[in-house]
């Protein structure tokens, strides 16, 4: 009995350290966001020399979305001579082909390929498949429901322009945010993760991530890591440690905004988290101590990079310490501040539950003049049990992949085309 009080005991200090450790982190990124002078992007300069481009477009069953994401890309104000633009049809089995062949017809610059081998499906997948078609050494990438401003292709690829970058990441929008509460407060998550979070990330010299859409990256970066994992589900995590354990650097552009359709529908929010707690961990397990002592890395990027990986185990890691509390509650011995010390670890950490604490999420769309948002941080609190769950769920099914060898399989998430008209 004693023994089994001594582990949970330590186990409660230890989740109340790792709180404490994220809340100061995240304070830290917030005043940096709000004191100190922001690090401007390479987009805010002009050169006439700008670099051939290639833009990677994975779709599956997007009939719904493809053309207006065609059109946006086609309505930028790249030099039409230095953009090519390959739409990669992956296994759709809807309309999805027939558009991508009438945009070529009519514009040289698209040119579709087609993923149809009957062997995997997934993003990682269709973007190993494209890559030896691209020209360019310049790669960007969106996603089939995200539809880029204007200028957004000049700003990214302008960061190319240093030439110890090897990706460069972009600012997403949500465009459907009055859907539902759900789109409400993923757009609110956004803003707290980008605006502030990446932002003071990239201010601080630490880790900006690669996000896996609305960036891009150097094709020799993809040729000296042998390509993307075809087993992976988070290719974005995976394609960031990678880089920065080469020594390369990763831009952020808070300027260069795309706009997405987030999920309107819990369900579909759990699928797509799901997954992205399923391949997140899996890069955890498989980079971890590669980061650690990666050598070309300063002892505060390794920090941040630890942070990094370990960022879908915090949902677990909460509910694991409330389950040591209520043990030790009901053994008569719960140590007298442990309950008031993780409650407070937890809501200054978490604030509600929210990938982006609180505070973040309140500089984050103060600072976009989006003050009158501010009456739904409360509703936060409400997604905890949500995004707990859910990504817990992933992280038990990386445990059985690895545990059982088992094959991983890409989930899309559904799409409504709200917004793009």
């Amino acid at each position: 009995m004693e023994l089994v009080v001594a582990v949970l005991t330590a186990w409660l200090v230890f989740v109340i350290a790792a709180m404490c450790l994220c809340t100061l982190r995240h304070l830290t990124f917030t005043c940096s966001r709000l004191l100190r002078r922001q690090r401007p992007s390479l987009g805010d300069a002009y050169d006439e020399e700008l670099p051939s481009v290639t833009v990677l477009m994975p779709m599956h069953n997007e009939a719904k979305v493809a053309a207006y994401a065609l059109e946006a890309v086609l309505a930028n104000d790249y030099p039409a001579q230095r953009l090519e633009i390959i739409p990669i049809d992956d296994h759709s089995d809807d309309a999805t082909p027939e558009i991508l062949a009438s945009y070529a017809a009519r514009d040289a610059r698209v040119r579709p390929i087609a993923v149809l081998n009957g062997g995997r499906r997934g993003k990682a997948n269709a973007l190993n498949a494209a890559l030896p078609h691209a020209t360019s050494d310049i790669v960007l990438v969106f996603d089939a429901d995200y539809t880029p401003g204007k200028g957004l292709i000049r700003r990214l690829a302008m960061a190319f322009a240093d030439p110890e970058v090897g990706a460069v990441m972009g600012r997403v929008v949500p465009r459907n945010t009055n859907r539902s509460l759900v789109t409400r407060l993923l757009s609110m998550e956004r803003a707290g993760g980008y605006q502030v979070d990446q932002q003071a990330r990239y201010n601080m010299n630490l880790m900006p991530q690669y996000g896996g859409t609305v960036g891009g990256f150097r094709r020799r970066v993809l040729a000296e890591i042998g390509g993307f994992d075809p087993q992976g589900l988070a290719e974005d995590t995976e394609l960031t440690v990678n880089l920065y354990e080469r020594g390369w650097k990763i831009a952020y552009d808070n300027r260069a905004e795309c706009y997405e359709e987030v999920p309107e529908t819990w369900p579909a929010r759990f699928k797509q988290l799901r997954r992205w707690s399923r391949g997140h961990n899996r890069v955890l397990f498989g980079h971890l101590l590669r980061v650690l002592f990666a050598g070309k890395l300063t002892v505060w990027q390794r920090a941040d990079a630890a942070f990094l990986l370990f960022s879908y185990l915090i949902p677990p890691l909460i509910v694991s310490g409330w389950i040591a509390e209520f043990l030790l509650f009901a053994m008569g011995r719960m140590p007298a501040a442990g309950g008031l010390a993780i409650a407070v670890s937890v809501v200054l950490y978490n604030a509600f539950g929210n990938f982006a604490p609180a505070y973040e999420v309140a500089v984050a769309e103060m600072l976009d003049g989006h003050s009158a948002r501010l009456r739904l941080l409360p509703l936060l609190l409400f997604a905890f049990p949500f995004n707990a769950w859910t990504i817990t769920t992933g992280f038990i099914d990386t445990i059985g992949d690895s545990v059982k060898s088992r094959a991983t399989e890409w989930e899309k998430t559904a799409r409504t085309g709200a917004g793009v008209r």
